[in-house]
């Protein structure tokens, strides 16, 4: 058991069966009353953030949460297979754990996983991956200045904007989090 005072960024609080991690903490010292620690935490699985205060010196239950390099290997039906860097241990995490990151990752692709007592909580993909694009419109020419943008697919099946002067078969670098359009890649 650990108390309120351990409580750090990042810190995995198990509360009433459910795994939440701190994303901010404030421990504050009022001038009237006791101490508390403020904490701002995600539910690792469904990502719901919620406030949260803590009196000073308050027992919580922590949960060991350990994350690891893992190299995506394939789809199996409705789950990814993905292999561990470390060991070369294969590990097979569902199509709901996987979400949305599937959208960004191609064979081979560098993440890392959370695992808490050998479970697959959620997974981290790099901040950008590198995309070519499968089909766009055709550009048209003068349109290098303008600030307008024309729909693309990339080459995992995700539908990105990207600026009109773009044509098939561009390698492009697109931000995971967001789905942005980050820049051309020149081999």
């Amino acid at each position: 058991m650990a108390t309120s005072n351990d409580i750090k960024n990042g810190t995995v609080i198990k509360e009433n069966g459910q795994l939440w991690s701190v994303v901010e903490f404030q421990h504050v010292k009022p001038g009237k009353g006791g101490a508390f620690v403020r904490t701002k935490q995600k539910n690792v699985v469904s990502g719901k953030i919620i406030d949260k205060t803590y009196n000073a010196g308050a027992k919580i239950e922590t949960a060991t949460v350990d994350r690891r390099d893992y190299q995506y290997l394939y789809q199996d039906g409705a789950d990814f297979v993905f292999m561990d860097q470390a060991d070369y241990d294969q590990l097979t995490v569902s199509g709901t754990v996987v979400g949305d990151a599937v959208k960004w990752m191609m064979e081979n692709t560098q993440v890392q996983i959370a695992l808490h007592e050998g479970e697959p909580l959620y997974l981290e993909l790099p901040a950008s991956v590198i995309l070519e694009v499968t089909y766009t419109e055709p550009g048209l020419q003068g349109d290098r200045s303008t600030g307008g943008t024309k729909p693309a697919t990339v080459e995992t099946g995700a539908e990105i904007q990207v600026p009109l002067f773009l044509e098939t078969g561009t390698k492009v670098k697109v931000d995971t989090r967001t789905g942005d359009y980050l820049g051309r890649v020149n081999d």
